[in-house]
């Protein structure tokens, strides 16, 4: 495991001491309490670290005067939301600047769509959005990337979407080729950022440059440990666009954000994504889509749960029957009895978990049926899927990844925004 290197660790503790002290109420209370107040539920803990985050949507008073008379077009999904004082509910970027009279010319959608509700992988076109009745560009159907017609008449982008620090999550291939459009027409982008829920490490195999796909699109490990804006900047410095282009880049950082948060999305990010724990599991989960194994899409446990009608019943307790369900209309083994694992209450992963992937393989009633074409695009690599194969512990594969995650590490700390 690679944790991420605070520069100053000093003054978020005494943070979050005070926050504690604090929630407490006076300083009366006897150590049992403050004992107790300490070992709260890991959602109580979680929001107390992320209570006074305060993500760039949010900062109008930073960005509103870049966008004054603009014509603008916007990155955006369902989790692009200027949030309430709870924090619970919010008003929606694209919502928010048309009624403030900001002039959008048109919104991009990835993966998802517009209002996140289409299923992955799932062609999505361009329309109309109901509410707005913005013209809506598909950047997961015909295009991934804004062609030059497209883009006339902008003047300026903004990227504004909420992602969970997954090399094959892939709303940063969309940034890249958002990136890669707007150097070339030489639109300056905005991008208002917002916290990487599982950026507090770094870890997995290096993607090599010939397995490069829309789920891996740069030579970096599975868990990247980098907000959407860090991840910008190391884009446009390790040129990555074609050519070597510069994209012109602005960034609205995040106030009171460290790498050291845990931070509970309040949106989830996608449709098979529901919950903190889901988002939690999926980087070492994911894995299973290049494999005969369902990971509960088609059930209201997705990314908690996996198993398949070819893994040893013998071994595995618990099972599951996928069927269609929104954000997921044609699950994988529709309708058949899957034997796996409930991870639904499993603690909280501080690193990959690769058990879950070589039990599997090893229980599996059919090995030569067991990984698909699909589990190298995700791995970036060959060599995961022969390790595998060839009875590699999860130790042995983990060294095996120890140099290019210190390579990437160093690489890394020249774009972090955030200690």
């Amino acid at each position: 495991m690679h944790l991420s290197k605070s520069k100053n660790r000093v003054f978020p503790v005494i943070i979050v001491l005070l926050l504690v002290l604090i929630s407490c109420g006076n300083g009366s209370k006897s150590a049992a309490q403050n004992t107790k107040a300490e070992n709260e539920s890991s959602k109580t803990e979680t929001t107390k670290l992320e209570s006074n985050i305060v993500v760039a949507a949010n900062r109008t008073e930073a960005y509103l005067p870049m966008l004054k008379g603009k014509r603008v077009g916007i990155v955006a999904n369902q989790t692009s939301v200027i949030f309430a004082e709870n924090k619970a509910t919010g008003t929606h970027l694209v919502d928010s600047l048309k009624q403030l009279q900001v002039n959008i010319k048109c919104v991009f959608a990835p993966e998802h769509g517009f209002r996140g509700e289409a299923d992955a992988g799932q062609l999505i076109t361009d329309g109309v959005d109901p509410k707005t009745q913005l013209p809506v560009i598909s950047l997961y159907g015909n295009n991934k990337k804004p062609t030059p017609k497209q883009l006339e008449g902008i003047e300026l982008m903004i990227f504004d979407i909420q992602d969970v620090g997954a090399r094959f999550y892939t709303y940063i291939s969309t940034l890249h080729y958002i990136m890669e459009a707007c150097a070339e027409a030489k639109i300056p982008l905005l991008i208002l950022d917002r916290p990487n829920p599982n950026g507090y490490y770094v870890d997995g195999p290096i993607l090599e440059p010939q397995h490069k796909s829309f789920v891996g699109m740069h030579p970096i490990p599975v868990v990247h440990g980098m907000t959407i804006a860090e991840y910008a900047q190391m884009i446009n410095g390790e040129k990555w666009l074609k050519d070597g282009l510069q994209c012109e880049l602005s960034i609205i950082p995040m106030k009171n954000y460290n790498h050291d948060k845990r931070y509970s999305l309040p949106i989830k990010p996608s449709p098979n994504l529901p919950n903190d724990q889901a988002i939690n599991l999926y980087p070492s989960l994911c894995f299973f889509e290049g494999s005969n194994v369902s990971v509960g899409r088609g059930t209201t446990k997705q990314f908690q749960i996996f198993g398949s009608p070819y893994l040893d019943k013998s071994k595995y307790e618990f099972s599951f029957f996928p069927s269609p369900k929104p954000g997921a209309s044609n699950p994988k083994h529709d309708g058949k009895l899957c034997y796996g694992r409930d991870l639904s209450t499993h603690e909280r992963l501080e690193q990959l978990d690769l058990s879950f992937l070589i039990t599997a393989y090893k229980n599996s009633i059919d090995k030569s049926l067991f990984f698909t074409d699909f589990f190298t695009k995700l791995a970036g690599t060959k060599t995961l899927e022969a390790q595998i194969k060839a009875g590699k512990t999860e130790q042995e594969i983990k060294a095996s990844w120890e140099e290019g995650l210190a390579a990437f590490e160093k690489t890394r700390e020249t774009y972090l925004i955030y200690d």
